[in-house]
């Protein structure tokens, strides 16, 4: 990709954002390039799911094509998501205390565990393990595991989505690995690293 046709789909994801929605014409008249070199970037923001297209029905005349970004188009811009958070926790900290704070993260665990239950239903271990790893790299956690010569295993995580407020709030850490455990089905997991502490990874050790 070169650095022209880069920044033309970062206009194109610009003016989305400024005017929510718009047809190929306009956007062509406004980046004074032609029709076709933009459906040209449109066809591959869509196929990254950074925007999506609205069939619009006219009184007269085929039905016409508008574009706006999607959520993931949307979350390309700048967010304050996470300090927000952080504040929020904080006065709810300040106003009921630390205990509070807890309940908040063992309600999340729990909202979980329902989630990854459903698809924990009749597996073995193994397949547990392998299914655990799938659904937290879909959350951004760059998960893997290996299995030791013992038959034990190693699962480690990458990444840390939130690891703003696991940074703060130990509570996070520690709700994570007894869901590891619920869904597992095994008290046999050791966490002896964490990303919060420091660590390059957080890596859970699991015996069969």
């Amino acid at each position: 990709m070169t650095s022209n046709t880069s920044s033309t789909r970062d206009e194109i994801l610009t003016m989305l954002k400024l005017n929510k929605r718009m047809t190929v014409t306009e956007m062509a008249n406004q980046l004074q390039i032609t029709e076709m070199a933009v459906r040209r970037h449109l066809n591959t923001l869509e196929k990254d799911r950074y925007v999506e297209t609205i069939l619009v029905r006219q009184a007269m005349g085929r039905p016409l094509n508008i574009y706006q970004l999607s959520e993931a188009g949307e979350e390309l811009f700048p967010r304050n998501y996470k300090n927000i958070i952080l504040e929020f926790i904080a006065d709810i900290e300040e106003l009921n205390g630390q205990e509070m704070v807890d309940q908040l993260f063992e309600r999340r665990k729990d909202r979980m565990k329902v989630t990854l239950m459903k698809r924990m239903e009749g597996k073995s271990l193994e397949e547990r393990l392998q299914t655990l790893v799938q659904i937290q790299n879909d959350n951004g956690y760059m998960a893997d595991i290996e299995q030791n010569e013992d038959g034990s295993f190693e699962m480690s995580e990458h990444n840390c989505p939130i690891a703003l407020v696991a940074n703060k709030y130990q509570s996070a850490c520690h709700r994570e690995l007894e869901l590891f455990k619920e869904v597992l089905g095994t008290d046999k997991i050791v966490r002896h690293a964490c990303l919060s502490d420091g660590d390059g990874a957080c890596q859970y050790h699991i015996k069969k």
